[in-house]
């Protein structure tokens, strides 16, 4: 048994807010991979988890960098999995990104779904330009049921800044069936 995760993230510009969506509301992968914008809410009303991202790295136009990520167990502080860009790795950011890259795979056993919370650390760096209403998406799906949404804002990142967040989750309880 597999939990799977995918978290989207969205930069909203001034004034974006207010545009209308000339096409129909988008709802497939397909329908969004190849839309010319992908909006949180087209994000949330995604009802199984992606095979792929949404966007391609050209769209990263902040050049948001994710460069650790943790898990643990938030009642014992036992270290689930962590995994952290090596700082050498400086000078493939400047490369194009590439699309293996963007992958973290992990897989957690039947036990990880019997936890009551846990938190989740993220990293990640911005480049040189300010960002204003950074916004986090998660949608957690076990055998492609929604579990968990998350929609996190984080205000304004400085650029060139280094960031840590954690967000603290508490696990809903799931029917034997699962």
């Amino acid at each position: 048994m597999f939990v799977h995760g995918r978290i989207g993230v969205f930069v909203r510009k001034a004034g974006m807010l207010s545009e209308v969506r000339q096409e129909p509301d988008l709802t497939s992968e397909a329908d969004l991979r190849a839309a010319e914008v992908v909006r949180p809410e087209d994000v949330l009303r995604l009802n199984t988890i992606t095979q792929d991202y949404l966007c391609k790295p050209s769209a990263n136009i902040y050049d948001i960098e994710f460069t650790r990520f943790k898990i643990r167990d938030l009642d014992t502080d036992q270290v689930l999995f962590e995994i952290e860009k090596p700082a050498d790795d400086a000078s493939e950011r400047e490369d194009q990104p590439t699309e293996a890259a963007r992958y973290v795979r992990y897989r957690f056993s039947e036990d990880f779904l019997h936890l009551k919370r846990v938190g989740a650390t993220v990293e990640f760096i911005v480049g040189n330009k300010p960002i204003n209403k950074f916004r986090m998406v998660e949608r957690h799906f076990f055998k492609d049921r929604l579990l968990k949404s998350f929609d996190f804002e984080f205000g304004f990142c400085i650029p060139n800044s280094k960031n840590t967040c954690e967000h603290i989750y508490e696990f809903p309880h799931l029917s034997p069936e699962l």
